[in-house]
C-alpha cells in the first residue's frame, strides 16, 4: 500500500498480553503480538503503538469489519456498520454516529485506545483534530484498491497477533485473484463504459476508484481514458462514438432513486437503444456490496465478478 510503510519493529513487553479491556467492551480475540509498530498512515502521521488497542472504534463500517476479520474486538463503530454491511455487532458494541458525521461526544466516552479514521472523510479529519487533543491513539486509512486492503489486514492483524487471519482473510484472496488475473490475460479487450448513477444524475469513472481500479487491471479498456468529458457529464456523442462492448453501472445512495435518474436520463435517449451493450444484453448494474462498499475478504469474488462478465468462461 502506498500509505503505509513498516519502520523499527521493537521487541513487545511480556506484559503485553495481560493488558485487559475496560468491563464494558467486548473481549479481545486471543492472539499475541510480537512487536511493537510504528507506521506512517494515509495523512502522512507517525503512529506508534507500544501495546496491543483493547478498546477500539472505527468511524467506518468497512474498516470496522476489518478489524473484526483481524481478530480484533470493538468498542464502537459507525451505524453504517448494520445498515449497509450488516455486521452482526457484539453486545455492548456502541454506535457513534454515520459515517459522514462520528459522534466524537460518544467516541471519547468509549474512552477508546485506538480509532480508526478515513482520510477521505472531512468529517472524519475535524474528529482527528480533538482526539489530537486528547492524546487518543488515531490513524487515517485509504483503502481503494486490493493492496490497501491487504496493508490494513497485515497492519491489524500484527496487532492482534492473528497471523493465521491474515493468511484467511488476505493471502488466499490474493492468491485467488492472481489466478483469476491469468485466465483473462492475453485476452482480446473489451471496451466498457462504467458509470456511476445517483438520484441526480450520472457520471463516468475511470481508475480513480476500485471498480475501475480492477477493470484495467483485468484488462478491459475503459473509454473515458478517452473521453475525460465523461466524468463530468454522460455524453451521448462519446459513447456512440466509442460504442463500448460493455455499460457497467453502480449505483450511490437510494438504489431505486439512481436507476430511475439513470432511465430517465441517458438511457431515454433514442440513441441508447442502437448501442451494441444494450442490443447485446451486455448492460449490468454491479452488486454494491461487492463494488460499491468495499468487499473486503470478497474481494476475489468481485475480480471473479467482473472476469465472468468480460470473458464468458473464466474465473469459474
Amino acid at each position: 500500500m502506498k500509505h503505509l510503510r513498516w519502520i523499527l519493529p521493537i521487541l513487545l513487553a511480556a506484559a503485553f498480553v495481560t493488558a485487559c479491556a475496560a468491563p464494558e467492551a467486548p473481549a479481545q480475540e486471543e492472539g499475541t503480538p510480537t512487536e511493537a509498530l510504528r507506521f506512517s498512515d494515509a495523512r502522512g502521521r507517525e503512529v506508534a503503538f507500544e501495546t496491543a488497542p483493547k478498546r477500539v472504534v472505527s468511524c467506518s463500517g468497512s474498516f470496522a469489519e476489518v478489524w473484526v476479520l483481524s481478530g480484533g474486538a470493538l468498542a464502537g463503530t459507525t451505524e453504517d456498520a448494520v445498515s449497509e454491511r450488516g455486521m452482526a455487532l457484539e453486545e455492548g458494541t456502541a454506535i457513534v454516529g454515520t459515517i459522514k458525521k462520528p459522534n466524537i461526544e460518544e467516541i471519547l466516552a468509549l474512552e477508546p485506545d485506538f480509532v480508526i479514521l478515513s482520510a477521505d472523510i472531512e468529517g472524519h479529519v475535524e474528529a482527528g483534530k480533538t482526539l489530537d487533543d486528547a492524546n487518543i491513539t488515531h490513524a487515517y486509512f485509504h483503502i481503494e484498491e486490493f493492496t490497501e486492503y491487504l496493508d490494513m489486514l497485515k497492519l491489524f492483524t500484527d496487532l492482534t497477533g492473528r497471523a493465521d487471519l491474515y493468511e484467511e482473510n488476505g493471502l488466499k484472496v490474493r492468491a485467488r485473484i492472481d489466478e483469476i488475473k491469468a485466465s483473462c490475460a492475453d485476452r482480446p479487450s473489451p471496451t466498457v463504459l462504467f458509470a456511476r448513477a445517483y438520484s441526480t444524475g450520472v457520471r463516468a469513472k475511470g481508475a480513480d476508484n476500485m471498480t475501475g481500479i480492477m477493470l484495467e487491471e483485468l484488462g478491459a479498456d475503459n473509454i473515458v481514458s478517452r473521453h475525460e468529458s465523461l466524468l463530468e457529464e454522460l455524453g451521448m456523442e462519446a459513447i456512440i462514438e466509442e460504442d463500448p462492448d460493455f455499460i457497467l453501472i453502480t449505483t450511490m445512495g437510494d438504489e431505486q432513486k439512481a436507476l430511475e435518474a439513470l432511465e430517465n436520463g441517458i438511457m431515454a435517449n433514442p440513441a441508447w437503444s442502437g448501442l451494441t451493450a444494450v442490443k447485446e444484453e451486455r448492460v449490468e448494474v454491479l452488486p454494491k456490496e461487492l463494488f460499491h462498499y468495499k468487499p473486503n475478504a470478497r474481494w476475489a469474488d468481485a475480480y471473479a465478478y467482473l472476469a465472468q462478465l468480460l470473458y464468458p468462461g473464466t474465473a469459474e
